[in-house]
């Protein structure tokens, strides 16, 4: 029976990581089955969902302080199963671009989890306008929305939520 283990680390980037953490679970037996992997600020941070064997979980697992050492990063490991909800919605892309201004994430985030919405996956990013310079923040989500939305309504209601705070904003489906 395979098994699930969400694998947090953060720790000073440096070349290598990426190969030696990926070289661990490999001769854990283990396979890598999702990541998200981004440098922030000077710190490298991975989210990896591995699965195997319970014998090969448990041994990892019991590994921790050890590959936190070879690695020089802080883990965290978690359990987990696969997710209930994910077959019961469909995907949506919400794109947001605006001057950057504190709350846009909080706002977004807000308008969703009062529809019931889960938001499955985030991005952001800071940059410079092309000819102004001036400080633009972009947006980038993915959430999943039950089967029996109104998507004309929630898409509407969306859309005037995004222009009160003068966000420019898309919801389209994946």
């Amino acid at each position: 029976m395979t098994t699930k283990l969400v694998i947090s680390a953060l720790g000073a980037d440096r070349p290598g990581i990426v190969d030696e953490l990926s070289n661990i679970v490999y001769t854990h037996a283990l396979s890598i089955e999702d990541s998200r992997m981004s440098v922030l600020g000077g710190e490298f941070a991975i989210l990896l969902l591995v699965s195997g064997e319970q014998a090969a979980i448990d041994s990892l697992q019991a590994q921790a302080p050890e590959i936190e050492q070879t690695l020089q990063m802080r883990l965290l490991l978690k359990p987990t199963a696969e997710s209930g909800t994910i077959g019961n919605t469909v995907p949506y892309s919400v794109e947001v671009a605006a001057l950057d201004h504190p709350g846009i994430v909080r706002n977004i985030a807000s308008f969703f989890s009062k529809q019931n919405i889960n938001i499955v996956n985030l991005q952001t990013e800071k940059y410079s306008a092309p000819h102004t310079g001036s400080p633009m923040f972009a947006l980038h989500m993915t959430i999943g929305i039950s089967a029996e939305t109104n998507i004309a309504r929630l898409r509407e209601a969306f859309m005037d939520f995004c222009d009160e705070l003068n966000l420019d904003a898309e919801l389209k489906n994946i």
